[in-house]
This record gives C-alpha cells, sequence and structure tokens, in this order.
C-alpha cells in the first residue's frame, strides 16, 4: 500500500460544511488501511478531542489541525477587500497547538460574531510548531495561480515560508476531478521547486463516503438558506470530495509521487496527541502562611464540624477522617478550597443583587456531592449526610479514575452575576463556559432539509407538528403511522427527504452554551482550547462540550441556574415586605400535617419536583408523611426506576400490597429502606459491592461505564465481571442475573439519594410557602417563569382555587414584575363567581372559590412584562420608572406624552385592561389611539406631536368591548386571564351530557363520560409504551386523561395540537387517582383562541 496520510478532512463540526461524523471518519479510514489521519475543520477545535479520543480507541493515530480563515492585514484593521483565504494548520507539537488555539480564539473573540478570521500579521506571530499547507482552491496562492496572477502567487508563498520556515511550510495539491485542477496543480508543483519548497497531496475531505455527497450538497443549500436548484454555484462540482483509499490517492497524484510521500513525513512530525499531551492544572487557592491545601483544608472542616456538631461523636470523627483521607490520596484539597472560595464569591454577589443581606445561602448542592461531609462542613451542601445516612462512594472512593462532579444552584439572577465575578476574579483568559452543540432531531431536519429540497413549507411544517419530536432517524416510522404523508415515502422527493434526515441525525447544527459548565484553568485556558463569544455579553464559549471538557481531564465547576430558588427567594422577600415576617426555611415545621395533606392529595402544582401528571398519579399512592418519603418521591418517578421495574412493586409494597422481598439476602442491608427495590443510584454501587464483592471504586466504574453510550460487547464484558464476582460470593447465576437485568434497567438514568434528599427538601419547603402564604408564592412564580410544568394561565386557575385572586395589568399599579397588593375590598369580599355576572348554567352546580384566609387579604397583580411587546428589561421597566418620577399616569394622552412605548404595544396595553384605570371603555381609548396617531405619522406609527387631546367632535359613542372579546384579548396579549375561564363562555354552547370536572368526582369507576376542556398539559414519556398522558382545565378544575396508543394514532392531530376538546372516554378510580380513559376526540370551536400547554416532555422532570 502507497505511504499515504490523509491530512485535509471536515468532519460535520465544520458546520453545515462536513457531512460525516468523526466515528465514521475513523471507521472509514481503518477500512481503507489508513494508519494516520488529520482533522482539519473550518476554523474550530470543536470536535478535536472527539476525533483524537476515538482514533486513540480504534488504534488510528489522530493529527489535530484545523483549517483557518485568513485575511490580509490592514492598518485599520478592517478585513482585505480582495477576500479571504484558507490555510490549512496541523499541529506538529504542544506549543503548536497553543498557537493555533491562540489563533483561532483570536479569529472569533475579535471579530463579529459568526464570521471569524485571522489577519496575516497575527498568524506570523504565532507559527512555531505548527506546519502550514497552503490550503485548497480558496487558499491564497492557488487562487492566485488560478486568476493567472503567479508573480503575487509567488510572493504570497515566500511569506508562508518565511513566517513557518521553508520546512514547515507546503504547497498543497488536490484533485477532485474538477476542471484546471491537474493544471493548477502543474502550476503549484513548479512553483515549489522553484522556492524549494515541498508539495503535499491532500483529498479535501467532507464526507467519509461518496453517498454522502448529495447531503452535503443539502447542508450547503441550508447554509445558505436556499434550496438545491437556486445553489448550483454554491455547492462542490461533484462527488469526488470523499475519502479515498491511499491506493486511489497515488493513482490520482501519479504525476507527483512526492506530494504522496510527504504527507506520510508530515505525519510522522505531527507528534502532538491531543489525548495525553494537554497540559491543564486547576488554579491553587491562597492558604495562610505556614499551610498547605491539605492542612488548610483540614482546618476549616474541624472548625466548621465543631459548629455543626456540638456532639462530635465518634461516628462523625470516622466519617470526617475518611473522607480528608480521600482528598488528599487524590489530592484534591485545593479542589474543595476552590469551590469554597466560588461560595464566598457567591455571598458577596447575592448580597449585591438583594441589596442586604440574604434569607439563606446563595446557592444549594445538587448531586452525588451532596452526600460529602466535607461539602456540607464548607458550604456547598444543605445537607447533613451524616444524619441522613448519604452514601459516600458515588462521589469519594479510593479508585476514582477522574474529578469528582459539584453541582451548584443558584437563583437565575445570583448565577448570571456570579458568572461574571467569576471571569474577573480567576482572569478572563483563564476562564471558558463549557460549549454544547444542538444537533438535528426530526422536526428541525424535516423543515430545514425539507425546504432544500424545496417541498411545500406549509406541508413541512405541518408533518414537523405532528411528529413526535425525536430523532431524526424515525422519519420513515413516523410517516408511516400518517395517513396523510405514508404513500408519500413512495414518491422521489419525499423519500429522498427519509433518506437526508437519517444521515442527518444527530448533527451539530451550531455551537450553545451548556447550562451551568465552567473551566477555570492556571494556565491560559486560550493555550488549551480555542474561545469564542457566547451569545451573551461578557462570557466566552470554549469549543468544547462536556464530554470533551471530561476527556480533557479539566475540571468543570457547574453552576446551574433553578428558577424555583429564585422564586423561593423572592417569596420570603414579599413575605417579609407585606407580612412583616423574616421566615428561615431551615426552622419551619418539617412534619406539618397540612402541608403533608396537600401533597398526599396531589394538590402540587408549582410544588418543585412533585408537580408533573407523573407525580400527581403517584402521590395519593404513596402518601409520603415525611422528608424521607419525600426523597422517595422525588426519585421514584425517572427513567431508571421506571425501566429498571422498581416503581410497582414499591407502591405495592408501601400499600401494603405484597409483601417486601430480596433477590438475595445480602440485599437486605442495601435495599430495606427502599423495601427491597433499587430507587437511588448509589443502591446501583452498593448491590454490585455485597452481591458481586466489587470495590467501590469498581461499582462506580460500573455504573458510569453503564450510563454512558455502550456497545453489546461492553455489556457482556460488564455482566461477566458481575457474574464471576457473584459466583465467588456464592451466589446463583440465575440470581446473579436477575439482579444484573435490574441493575442495567436502572442505568437508563436516576437520582442519586444525595440529589434527591435535597430537591426532597426543596419540595417541602416550596409545598409549604404554597399552604401558608399562597400569593405570595404565586406571585413569584409568575416572575420566576418559564419553569416548571405549567403556563401563567393554569397557575392563574389554580390560585383562584386555592382564593388567591390575581388582577390584571394596571399602567398605575403594575410594575414590570408581578407583584402583591392589598385587596380593596377586603372586608366584603367572601369569593368570586366563575360564571361572573352572566345567567347561570342550570345544569353546572353552584361552585365559588372562596378567598383563602391564608392569602391574608392580599391579591397577585400581574405585572407588565407579560403584556405582548413589553419584556422586563425594556418598555415594562421604563413605565415603571416614568411612573415613579412624574407619578400616576392621568390620561392615554399623558401616558403617551411621557413614554416611548409603541403605538401597538399601547393598543395591547388598552386590550387587555391596563388602562382601565383611567374609567374610559377599551374600545373608546382605542379611538382616542387614533386620533393621536393620526394624520401624516400614521404610516409610521408616530404620532402627530402638535396635536392636542381629542375634542369632544372627534369622539363617537361606541359599545362596549364584550366579555368574550376581554377573554380573547386576554390570552392573545397576556397568554393567560386573570378574569373568567373560556369554558365558562363555551359551556352554553355544549350539550347536556358533557360533564364538568366537578361532577367527574362523583363518578363511579367504568362510567362512560364527556367532559370538554382546555389542554393544558401533554407528556409522552418514552418508558410509557407509547401512552400519551393530558390534563384537561375547565371552570372548575382539571382531569387527567390516558390515551392509548391506538386511540393517539386515530386522533393524533387532535392530541397534540387542538387546544380546545371534547373527549369521549371511561372514568378510571384506582388508590384514589381518577383518570379519563380516552377513547376519542372532538375539537371544540373557541373563536380563534389557543393557550399555551406544557406540550410533551418527558414527564419525569419540569424546568426548575
Amino acid at each position: 500500500m502507497p505511504p499515504y496520510a490523509e491530512l485535509h478532512v471536515h468532519s460535520n463540526f465544520s458546520f453545515l460544511e462536513g457531512a460525516s461524523h468523526v466515528d465514521e471518519l475513523v471507521l472509514r479510514a481503518l477500512e481503507l488501511g489508513y494508519e494516520t489521519l488529520a482533522l482539519t475543520d473550518h476554523d474550530g477545535l470543536h470536535g478535536a478531542m472527539e476525533f483524537a479520543q476515538c482514533a486513540r480507541a480504534w488504534g488510528l493515530r489522530p493529527i489535530t489541525g484545523a483549517e483557518i480563515t485568513l485575511a490580509r492585514s490592514q492598518e485599520s484593521g478592517a478585513r482585505s477587500k480582495e477576500g479571504e483565504h484558507h490555510l490549512t494548520l496541523l499541529c506538529e507539537t504542544a506549543r503548536g497547538y497553543a498557537n493555533l488555539c491562540r489563533l483561532l480564539t483570536h479569529a472569533h473573540l475579535d471579530h463579529e460574531r459568526g464570521k471569524p478570521c485571522v489577519e496575516t500579521d497575527v498568524l506570523a506571530l504565532h507559527t512555531e510548531g505548527l506546519i502550514a499547507l497552503s490550503g485548497c482552491r480558496c487558499g491564497e496562492v492557488p487562487l492566485l495561480i488560478a486568476e493567472g496572477r503567479p508573480r503575487e502567487a509567488e510572493e504570497a508563498a515566500r511569506r508562508y515560508a518565511e513566517w513557518f520556515g521553508p520546512k514547515n511550510f507546503f504547497i498543497e495539491l488536490q484533485n477532485n476531478l474538477v476542471y484546471r485542477d491537474v493544471w493548477r496543480n502543474r502550476m503549484l508543483g513548479e512553483l515549489a521547486e522553484h522556492l524549494k519548497v515541498g508539495v503535499v497531496a491532500t483529498g479535501n475531505v467532507h464526507y467519509h463516503t461518496r453517498e454522502r455527497h448529495q447531503l452535503q450538497d443539502a447542508l450547503v443549500a441550508i447554509k445558505n438558506r436556499t434550496t438545491l436548484d437556486a445553489s448550483h454555484q454554491l455547492r462542490r462540482e461533484n462527488s469526488e470530495y470523499f475519502l479515498k483509499s491511499p491506493a486511489e490517492m497515488a493513482e490520482l497524484f501519479s504525476d507527483h509521487p512526492q506530494a504522496v510521500a510527504n504527507t506520510q513525513r508530515i505525519a510522522e512530525r505531527c507528534r502532538f496527541d491531543l489525548t495525553r499531551d494537554l497540559e491543564y492544572r486547576f488554579p491553587e487557592t491562597p492558604v495562610p502562611e505556614g499551610e498547605t491545601a491539605e492542612s488548610y483544608l483540614r482546618a476549616v472542616c474541624r472548625q466548621e464540624a465543631a459548629r455543626r456538631y456540638p456532639r462530635f461523636t465518634p461516628q462523625i470523627e470516622e466519617r470526617l477522617e475518611q473522607e480528608l483521607r480521600l482528598v488528599e490520596k487524590h489530592g484534591l484539597s485545593g479542589f474543595f478550597l476552590i469551590h469554597r472560595e466560588i461560595l464566598q464569591l457567591a455571598h458577596a454577589v447575592a448580597e449585591e443583587v438583594r441589596g442586604r443581606p440574604s434569607h439563606g445561602p446563595p446557592g444549594r448542592g445538587r448531586g452525588s456531592s451532596v452526600g460529602s461531609a466535607i461539602c456540607y462542613l464548607i458550604g456547598l451542601s444543605h445537607i447533613d449526610p451524616i444524619a441522613n445516612n448519604l452514601f459516600l462512594g458515588r462521589f469519594l472512593n479510593d479508585e476514582m479514575a477522574s474529578v469528582p462532579d459539584i453541582d451548584l444552584d443558584f437563583p437565575r439572577d445570583i448565577r448570571e452575576k456570579l458568572i461574571l465575578r467569576t471571569y474577573e476574579h480567576f482572569g478572563h483568559d483563564n476562564v471558558g463556559l463549557v460549549a454544547t452543540f444542538p444537533t438535528y432531531r426530526i422536526r428541525g431536519a424535516i423543515r430545514e432539509v425539507g425546504k432544500a429540497l424545496g417541498l411545500s413549507p406549509a406541508e413541512l411544517d405541518r408533518l414537523a407538528k405532528v411528529s413526535e419530536g425525536g430523532s431524526a432517524k424515525d422519519i420513515r416510522t413516523e410517516m408511516g403511522r400518517l395517513e396523510h404523508y405514508r404513500e408519500r415515502l413512495n414518491t422521489p422527493l419525499w423519500r429522498h427527504l427519509a433518506e437526508l434526515l437519517e444521515q442527518i441525525a444527530g448533527f451539530p447544527r451550531h455551537i450553545s452554551q451548556h447550562v451551568g459548565g465552567m473551566v477555570i484553568s492556571s494556565r491560559p485556558l486560550i493555550e488549551l482550547v480555542p474561545l469564542e463569544q457566547s451569545a451573551m455579553e461578557g462570557r466566552v464559549l470554549m469549543q468544547w462540550d462536556k464530554d470533551s471538557v471530561d476527556d480533557a481531564r479539566m475540571i468543570k465547576i457547574d453552576f446551574l441556574a433553578l428558577g424555583m430558588l429564585s422564586a423561593v427567594g423572592e417569596t420570603l422577600e414579599l413575605i417579609e415586605e407585606h407580612r412583616g415576617k423574616r421566615v428561615d426555611l431551615s426552622r419551619i415545621d418539617f412534619e406539618d400535617e397540612r402541608v403533608y395533606d396537600s401533597i398526599c392529595e396531589a394538590d402540587t402544582m408549582g410544588v418543585f419536583q412533585i408537580e408533573s401528571r407523573a407525580q400527581m398519579q403517584t402521590l395519593p399512592r404513596v402518601r409520603p408523611r415525611n422528608l424521607e418519603d419525600l426523597t422517595v418521591q422525588v426519585a421514584i418517578i425517572r427513567p431508571g426506576p421506571i425501566v429498571g421495574g422498581s416503581v410497582n412493586p414499591y407502591i405495592n409494597r408501601r400499600m401494603k400490597r405484597e409483601p417486601v422481598t430480596f433477590d438475595h439476602p445480602s440485599l437486605e442491608p442495601v435495599l430495606a429502606e427502599t423495601l427491597g427495590v433499587i430507587l437511588y443510584q448509589e443502591q446501583v454501587l452498593q448491590v454490585a459491592m455485597a452481591l458481586a464483592g466489587f470495590s467501590a471504586g469498581q461499582a462506580e466504574s460500573l455504573r458510569r461505564a453503564m450510563s454512558r453510550k455502550r456497545s453489546r460487547e461492553a455489556i457482556g464484558k460488564l455482566k461477566d465481571e458481575f457474574i464471576t464476582g457473584a459466583l465467588a460470593q456464592s451466589v446463583s447465576k440465575p440470581v446473579a442475573e436477575q439482579v444484573f437485568r435490574r441493575i442495567d434497567g436502572f442505568a437508563e438514568f436516576g437520582f442519586p439519594k444525595a440529589h434527591a434528599d435535597a430537591f426532597g427538601l426543596l419540595a417541602y419547603q416550596t409545598a409549604w410557602l404554597r399552604t401558608y402564604y399562597p400569593a405570595e408564592s404565586l406571585c413569584a412564580l409568575f416572575n420566576a417563569q418559564p419553569m416548571g410544568f405549567y403556563t401563567p394561565h393554569v397557575l392563574v386557575n389554580d390560585g383562584k382555587r386555592h382564593g388567591v385572586q390575581v388582577l390584571p395589568p394596571d399602567i398605575n399599579l403594575s410594575g414590570a414584575n408581578c407583584n402583591v397588593e392589598e385587596m380593596g375590598n377586603k372586608k366584603g369580599e367572601k369569593g368570586h363567581s366563575v360564571n361572573g355576572s352572566r345567567q347561570k348554567d342550570q345544569r353546572i352546580p353552584d361552585f365559588r372559590f372562596p378567598i383563602s384566609d391564608l392569602s391574608a387579604g392580599l391579591a397577585v397583580r400581574i405585572g407588565l412584562r407579560y403584556v405582548r411587546g413589553l419584556s422586563e428589561k425594556k418598555g415594562a421597566k421604563e413605565i415603571e420608572d416614568e411612573r415613579k418620577r412624574g407619578g400616576p399616569f392621568r390620561s392615554l394622552f399623558d401616558f403617551i406624552e411621557r413614554t416611548r412605548v409603541k403605538r401597538e404595544v399601547i393598543e395591547n396595553l388598552i386590550a387587555c385592561g391596563a388602562f382601565d384605570c383611567l374609567g374610559l371603555e377599551r374600545r373608546e381609548l382605542i379611538w382616542q389611539l387614533g386620533l393621536v396617531y393620526r394624520s401624516e405619522g400614521r404610516n409610521k406609527g408616530q404620532r402627530q406631536l402638535a396635536l392636542a387631546l381629542p375634542v369632544e367632535q372627534d369622539m363617537v359613542q361606541l359599545r362596549p368591548m364584550s366579555d368574550w372579546n376581554k377573554i380573547r384579548a386576554d390570552y392573545i396579549i397576556l397568554g393567560m386571564s386573570p378574569n373568567v375561564h373560556p369554558l365558562s363562555f363555551l359551556r352554553p354552547r355544549l350539550h347536556e351530557g358533557i360533564a364538568s370536572t366537578a361532577m367527574v368526582e362523583s363518578f363511579e369507576d367504568g362510567k362512560p363520560i364527556e367532559v370538554a376542556g382546555l389542554v393544558v398539559c401533554r407528556q409522552r414519556p418514552e418508558t410509557a409504551s407509547g401512552f400519551i398522558f393530558m390534563v384537561i382545565e375547565d371552570e372548575f378544575g382539571l382531569v387527567n386523561v390516558v390515551v392509548k396508543p391506538d386511540v393517539y394514532e386515530a386522533h393524533r392531530t387532535l392530541v397534540r395540537g387542538e387546544p380546545f376538546v371534547i373527549i369521549r372516554g371511561e372514568l378510571q378510580r384506582r388508590d384514589g387517582v381518577v383518570n379519563l380513559i380516552a377513547h376519542s376526540f372532538v375539537p371544540l370551536t373557541a373563536g380563534g383562541l389557543s393557550p399555551a400547554a406544557h406540550n410533551f416532555g418527558t414527564g419525569h422532570g419540569g424546568r426548575h
């Protein structure tokens, strides 16, 4: 086989250019007999670590490189008018890699986002350790040759040879069977000979097999926002840009044998290995003189232990010493001290944000770190792991292969400031946010690839909306389920769409920001990985995702934004402001019967972690009565326990319907607290240790391996080790295999007990606040949106059901955010009728929602930021600030004169009732607004400034806005209605057989019923075997709906998208839980009203 190494390859991390995954390129190279392969994606190293790890794992030697965009330097700093050029750079040494990272960082950070480039004077300063190839046809030298400018091509080549050195610069030859390729290569070869520099052959690879060229064409069309038919000039001329064998390349370059031989010589020189030569170091934290990191951490822990544990028992001593020993063994003392330093920054930030000392700690720990006594003592966790008997081995053990994760939750506003403060504290060159790469899934792929193929946008949108939203690989299955699209698979264009979607599945679309990961380095991060601008000002992103960061053995610190912490913090502030009470959530009654009663009744809307429909279905059966029960409740509705078959056995055992049993006696100490089933991640480790004799390190390795992407071979190897270990413990093979199946199923995803403990505590605290301070709690929930399972209009109605009045926005009372205010008529106000003042429907029982005594005469006023066209920072805050400066707005004209709000936004404010305080009907105000904006400025939306208030002859008598139009305006403009529920208007149109949710509770099990309502939640958990779970709401309450797979397929469009429906089905009662088993759906016309719903989440958790 000819000695050839491919040195110019693009993966799909050359976004919307490369048409193959990294592993596809690696495996194809091995098939073709390659020993070495370079990856040279456009302007980035986004896939470099993944490529290097994959290549090493399969026995292929990786070369790290990139194809950069080069611009001629100008004194003005602007880009050259002659355009931009490509240059291929390969890392020969670690110094070369650091220079490449610096060049790519400059390309992204010092230029407009999305338009990276490197000026030639910057390039000239960072050439050490790099080998440069002159580039593809877009390279400066080849382009000048093609344009008939040989003298300028020679000058350019001399510059590169001078910058890099004559032995480190090569003229790149490419032969993709394109017109003039042979001529260009001959001219470039002659130039190289004249300058005495080398030539090198490359394939300019953009896909691993020829068949992928059609996808590459589609990607180019998508990138340029056009169609295949309109992108001929942008696409490559043929399908020759695939990875060819060394023999094929030798034949293509038979006239240039030296160019083929030089590929191997260059490959031999490029000895930098990204998998082992990256010199990352975690920063050291300052310690007092005479102390080491180890001694100082020990002293801090001892001092805090004396404060937190007045009775310092031998058990506490043993646990603390065990952890300190492990930390010192693995050299992690500085790691913990850095986290403590960051927490101290968070305390300072919280005080600045709040303007006063906080009600509690600025953040809370989550995950397995909550099981660490050290984390508890230095403030990284609020849960005592010793008192709660939390397992340590999931977080720290003797055989740890990687640095443990410490995840910290913060309120959103504190997190945003803390990220910026961390940059300032450790230095901008030493800090970067971890990236994530959103990938093509079925809906986005349908729209974008379909548009490139020229298919009907309406047809594509319809297909995307009724698709399940999973992998793009499932497109044929999805189309096959839909009668309208089934036959289209037999037509050429739609069949081609399906083929391309199967190929594009999982392709990265662009770079984005990880939810909270941040890396801090003692060495400038820009020498370890390129950085680029984030969409958010003041932040920079690393070009690697969390997996590449882990592979690089970098320490990732997770600052996670937990919306519920924001809501809890604001609730406490509102309580203090309006009731004069300072509540300490660490000292509330954690055995409050009233709180647990509401939880057991599944009255948990807006309660952290236990508000989903799946949780509400299990709460009346499990009936939690303490914090330990809530820990179980948080953990049980996860894919791990569900797939592992733990949920139903636990519930049945909890309800005394079946005895508690164990697969083997050795498991009783491990699983006794969870009634013989696996609910927590730690139990996977403990089961492996008890049954198979694994060490804590072996067990953690088992758990990590099973929870990552894994091959059947890897699972088989793990199983063999487990079975062998169990047999050595005198466990029978059938029992060992059965337990392994449970572990394997659980590995889908489950919570550590430490994590569930932390979340269970927050669940109780939010339930307690909702019980005793409903108005403040609801207000804070509104201000923390979007989060949780329910949209604001559902929360409004839940508030009403609990006696909390929700008031419309008001230009003279509303702030930018929602606020709490005293009701004007507290004493005589006992309740409000859901039907308002309209004639009562005699079929419906009298039903009033009482004003809660616990609301203390407080109501929630909707904030101006909820008005369409306004936001908290823009518009809404300006109105609030102007009112504070100049006093209440006296008229519409006064408002217009004093604010800069656009006309269409003022119309929205009028239509949703924000101007009702002026005493005029909404239509009269809209008429006035039109008069103010008439004359020459009307087409531009500008008011006629010289115009005074409308005069009497301008006014006309207009009929008041109807109640239905008001509620329509509420939903369109606010996304909710503080007035009456839409179903109270639609009810008179329904036939007498349709029941209300208030009547459903009185029906017997098995009764055929019809219910009409607004869909507020749709879920299709991956673990639910195709079942759909819905919630519909009417003016009285909510009802759960279960949709079987066959019913779903028969009514898919209605189930997925119709806001108001009539459902026919059968009532089911099980263990205090009421469900409607749907048989059919009928749309309920509501005059174009379409409130938002929580659509098709997994059902295992919400956005908190």
